[in-house]
């Protein structure tokens, strides 16, 4: 088959592999239709070359028809349409029945100290290969995938794979009290979505942090107050003059530890130069701070007890930490991979709505086949083309 495959920074390619198999009882192998193309991803594209391997398949948003299953898998047949979650859970462990599947204990690479397996990610997630490719193999296939009804198309359902569950676990966690503000730190696909939904759940006030005019663009057309934060000195003081004063009751942090040359990493840098003194105090000496300034900027703004929500990507381990802020403020922090099948009795019956709610037909921007698909991570990298988010069809 033909599949995406990592060979160095910056260095994708698509090559000829073996076609998957069945290797387990609870396997199944899947047709891709369609995959995604995640802003995680470009942190393989661009860091993470010492936790990846030459020729591994990448990918972690696919849905496709279903072509095999293993003998333990009673739950799905050849011909189903379905949608893979990213995260690998088996449903019955502990932290699956505490609605934890990101933490599943019979996945968990235990080796690396790391939580659930995740598809095409890197060997501290288990270097299973993904689904940026013709077929999947998909273990723990009598738990994992998501049955979607056929008939529309695949945008409708596709994002169920990652985006919709972390942009609704991002609003969850965020803890909007009803009629309530909440500011989102980048408007990327996560924070873009995430914006969505909270005005979809109720909020009162949705604020969007920003500097690419497009994704600004994009989130004021549906009522989000948009702030452009590299035209603006005071980020903070915008926020509280919108939020009588005291700061949104939420904040979603939805850039994370993005990957350099993305514009995530340009509004995280941007972000660093505009925080108060107090805490961006020597910020070009400790690139840790830097790293984390979408973060420091989240503890700012939110109002004291309010809480903050991560859905962006961390991966430091001594990054530093304004514990003095987030303890003076009596902060709340959540955070974590998705839970995806969690989420998805709340989300598929807005999907299966004629309205569409949350603006899955056309959120994509991009729909290419997967043998242009270096083209294209260098266009997402750089947002060339207007690139928001990027469908490869198999």
């Amino acid at each position: 088959m033909k599949a995406l495959t990592w060979h160095g920074k910056r260095d994708v390619r698509i090559d000829t592999v073996p076609d998957p198999t069945i290797e387990q009882p609870t396997d199944a192998i899947v047709r891709v239709t369609s995959t995604g193309l995640c802003g995680s991803d470009l942190h393989l594209y661009e860091v993470l070359g010492p936790f990846i391997g030459e020729g591994d398949v990448l990918g972690h948003e696919p849905m496709g028809i279903v072509e095999a299953v293993g003998p333990d898998v009673d739950n799905l047949a050849v011909g189903d349409r379905v949608v893979i979650p990213f995260n690998i859970s088996c449903g019955h462990c502990f932290m699956c029945d505490h609605g934890l599947q990101s933490q599943c204990e019979t996945t968990q690479v235990r080796e690396q100290g790391m939580g659930a397996a995740l598809f095409g990610y890197t060997k501290l997630y288990g270097e299973v290969p993904g689904g940026q490719a013709e077929l999947l193999r998909v273990p723990q296939a009598q738990y994992g995938p998501i049955r979607v009804p056929e008939g529309p198309p695949d945008d409708r359902f596709l994002f169920l794979s990652d985006v919709l569950p972390t942009a609704w676990q991002a609003v969850e966690y965020a803890q909007i009290p009803k009629g309530g503000s909440v500011a989102v730190i980048g408007l990327g696909p996560i924070g873009e979505m995430a914006t969505r939904i909270a005005q979809h759940q109720g909020a009162g006030q949705v604020i969007g942090l920003d500097l690419v005019p497009e994704r600004i663009a994009r989130s004021a057309g549906h009522g989000v107050h948009t702030i452009d934060v590299s035209a603006t000195d005071d980020v903070p003081g915008a926020v509280r003059d919108l939020t009588a004063g005291r700061g949104p009751d939420s904040v979603i942090d939805a850039v994370g530890m993005e990957a350099h040359g993305a514009p995530g990493g340009k509004l995280a840098r941007t972000l660093a130069g505009l925080m108060p003194d107090a805490v961006a105090r020597k910020v070009m000496e400790n690139a840790g701070i830097d790293r984390l300034s979408a973060l420091n900027v989240a503890v700012e703004l939110v109002r004291r007890g309010g809480t903050v929500s991560l859905s962006g990507v961390y991966g430091g381990t001594a990054d530093p930490l304004n514990m003095l802020q987030i303890f003076d403020k009596q902060l709340t922090l959540k955070m974590g991979q998705a839970n995806v099948r969690r989420w998805v009795d709340d989300i598929l019956p807005l999907l299966s709505d004629g309205d569409d709610p949350l603006g899955v037909d056309s959120f994509a921007t991009h729909h290419v086949p997967l043998t242009e698909a270096p083209a294209a991570y260098d266009m997402f990298q750089k947002k060339d083309d207007g690139a928001f988010k990027v469908v490869f069809k198999p």
